[in-house]
């Protein structure tokens, strides 16, 4: 018995030492010259790669992720032919599983997709035609953003085959890594991208294969019943009566450019990118005062034919129901272990962690509904409408910071 009990214990402090050993993998990036596709990568040995293929053979091209720590993470993905804009408005989905804001915090979104049955130990597709949603922030504090970029690339083709979706909508980081604004990029990013020959910025232009990708994706998206999007739909932007396919068409141009106000005429364009709690991917209000009002939230809900909002970017404790249960905050602190996610399932919404169990957030209860009073703020309700302190646990910031 003790023999078995070290041996154990041996197993499982080798995990953990693993665990703490960082990968020094980076990449790869595929890049478009003229007649030429240049792929960069630093391998599990820490050599560069640098191969070039001729453009007329990129539709033969596959590249590999490649994990220094973990060999058994690694996987390959087949280049697309073509990358197309994504759709705006969906049908609601049988099984919808939401996340935000990973940030590039692989080890922890891959737990979470094995372990509530999206994906396999081989990154095979397994939750049928049920769609997986992420509320934006792809970049910056995680250990291995270029990673979870073609894991999400991989996954929305093979999710497609089986009938499912997914859905990769961009919040306020992945606006500013796109168009220059590098404050929160960790400097080993900067460092690998010198060593590959090439500016960070430049790993993610428009002619490279992850940057096209990037351009291709939405801001907001109307899923069955649920406006999903990153921050959230302040006053002024629901002023505009903009719907949602004109906010992806008008903005999508500016994605590389909106962090620089001097480049926009157009100064209603310009609010969906205006960092003072204004954009759709920047506004705090629901999180953080000051405080929408309720009549703000069915007024979006009312305009945009919703019944609830999905969002990230302002850090809680707990996936959890705000606004009457009409506003589902779902940006816990991955970087910290705290990784959870929101499931919807028919009528049932539920929160999800590394165990893989779900607990429902909240049952339609009329009684609690009904006993909301009117002069407190709905927020400061939990799903069973007992009073909470709203910041308790939250992270301050000072907006447009984050």
């Amino acid at each position: 018995m003790k023999k078995l009990l070290l041996v154990v214990f041996a197993n499982l402090l080798f995990a953990f030492c693993v665990a703490q050993i960082p990968n020094i993998a980076e990449g790869p990036y595929v890049e478009y010259g003229k007649n030429s596709v240049f792929v960069r990568s630093i391998d599990p040995g820490n050599s560069l790669l640098i191969d070039s293929i001729s453009l007329s053979e990129k539709e033969h091209l596959s590249v590999i992720v490649r994990f220094s720590n973990h060999k058994d993470w690694d996987f390959s993905v087949p280049v697309r032919a073509e990358i197309r804009n994504e759709p705006d408005i969906w049908r609601e989905p049988k099984k919808l599983i939401a996340f935000s804001d990973i940030e590039g915090e692989f080890e922890p979104f891959r737990r979470m997709l094995i372990a509530n049955g999206v994906i396999d130990e081989k990154y095979n597709w397994i939750f049928g035609k049920g769609h997986l949603l992420i509320c934006g922030d792809l970049f910056d504090r995680g250990k291995d953003v270029a990673a979870y970029l073609w894991l999400l690339y991989k996954l929305e083709d093979e999710a497609k085959i089986k009938g499912g979706y997914v859905h990769t909508i961009l919040g306020n980081h992945d606006i500013m890594n796109l168009s220059g604004d590098f404050r929160y990029v960790q400097q080993k990013y900067f460092e690998r991208a010198k060593r590959m020959g090439v500016a960070y910025l430049e790993l993610y232009g428009p002619d490279t294969e992850l940057g096209r990708w990037l351009r291709s994706k939405n801001i907001i998206e109307k899923i069955g019943d649920n406006l999903c999007l990153h921050g959230g739909i302040s006053p002024e932007i629901l002023a505009l009566q903009w719907p949602v396919i004109k906010i992806n068409r008008e903005c999508r141009p500016y994605y590389d450019q909106g962090m620089h106000p001097e480049k926009f005429e157009d100064k209603d364009l310009w609010k969906f990118f205006d960092g003072r709690n204004i954009s759709p991917f920047w506004y705090r209000g629901y999180f953080l005062e000051p405080f929408a009002s309720q009549g703000l939230v069915d007024s979006t809900l009312s305009f945009y034919k919703t019944r609830r909002i999905i969002v990230g970017h302002d850090i809680i404790d707990s996936v959890a129901a705000f606004y009457q249960r009409k506003i589902l905050g779902i940006d816990v602190n991955e970087h910290e272990g705290n990784a959870q996610g929101l499931l919807i399932k028919g009528n049932d919404i539920y929160k999800i962690d590394l165990s893989g169990k779900k607990q429902k957030l909240f049952q339609q209860n009329p009684l609690v509904e009904n006993n909301i009073n009117s002069d407190e703020n709905p927020r400061d309700r939990d799903q069973s409408g007992w009073i909470i302190i709203p910041v308790a646990g939250r992270k301050k910031i000072s907006i447009p910071a984050d």
